[in-house]
């Protein structure tokens, strides 16, 4: 019940996203230049993307902006870091399923010493030890996942409150909350209230984070939009392109280079 009634509008939103993509055609064949250039952008759905992008930043300039700019003055740069290093724990068991079914092993063995020694030597992740132990830190999701596995991205999609995405994204969107096992972990409006907190401080976690580089863009950018929608591929498309040329052996190097006796 807590999944159905907690996740609708975001299954709501995919299913939405998904139709409207479904609906998108390209120009006619008489219209060379516009048929370039949907060939170029892929995002024939850009007048209601606009109408979107528009309605996204003004809900960011009245409510995410100011949260994240009083998140940031208000609370201590350790205090914002110890947030961020639970917020991350958290999401491990969802990296460790995508990490297995991009068939990563070294990475998913990362993800799963990272969750354990957090979770454990650093309380619940307030800390973050298992960095310094030879776990560093990644990454994913199931959108990744799969452009992994060849799925293309569709077109491009702004959507209000999820920002920048496209149909895979958006799908995996929805399969990362089927997959976390905290959607179906116990019941109640407590434990309904403790998700709504995570999700809560994720969206200030990460406003705040690029409070810099959204205002850069914004202010110098001719067309933010169209700014926002190519560096947003090109961050996705890296993504995808850093697990593909991920070939490490599963043998951490620093137990590969201990001296044998």
């Amino acid at each position: 019940m807590r999944f159905r009634t907690a996740r609708a509008p975001l299954l709501a939103t995919v299913v939405l996203g998904a139709t409207l993509a479904g609906c998108a055609t390209p120009p006619p064949a008489s219209d060379p230049e516009a048929l370039a250039d949907y060939r170029e952008t892929n995002d024939p759905l850009e007048p209601t993307n606009r109408v979107f992008y528009a309605i996204a930043n003004g809900i960011d300039s009245v409510v995410l902006r100011p949260l994240a700019v009083g998140y940031r003055y208000g609370v201590p740069e350790g205090m914002r870091d110890h947030v961020h290093n639970v917020l991350a724990n958290l999401n491990g068991p969802v990296l460790l399923a995508n990490d297995m079914m991009q068939g990563k092993p070294r990475r998913a063995g990362d993800t799963l010493m990272r969750f354990v020694i957090n979770s454990t030597v650093g309380l619940g992740g307030i800390f973050d030890p298992a960095s310094g132990w030879g776990y560093p830190s990644h990454s994913t999701d199931f959108g990744v996942t799969l452009g992994v596995w060849g799925v293309g991205e569709g077109p491009f999609l702004y959507l209000p409150i999820l920002g920048p995405s496209n149909p895979r994204d958006l799908g995996g969107l929805g399969a990362d909350v089927a997959i976390d096992p905290f959607t179906w972990f116990g019941q109640g409006a407590a434990v309904r209230n403790l998700g709504y907190v995570r999700y809560g401080m994720t969206a200030v976690d990460t406003r705040t984070a690029l409070l810099g580089d959204l205002d850069k863009i914004k202010a110098q950018a001719l067309d933010p939009y169209a700014t926002f929608r190519s560096l947003y591929r090109q961050h996705r498309e890296s993504q995808i392109n850093a697990v593909k040329a991920d070939t490490r052996a599963t043998t951490p190097d620093w137990f590969t280079a201990q001296p044998t006796h």
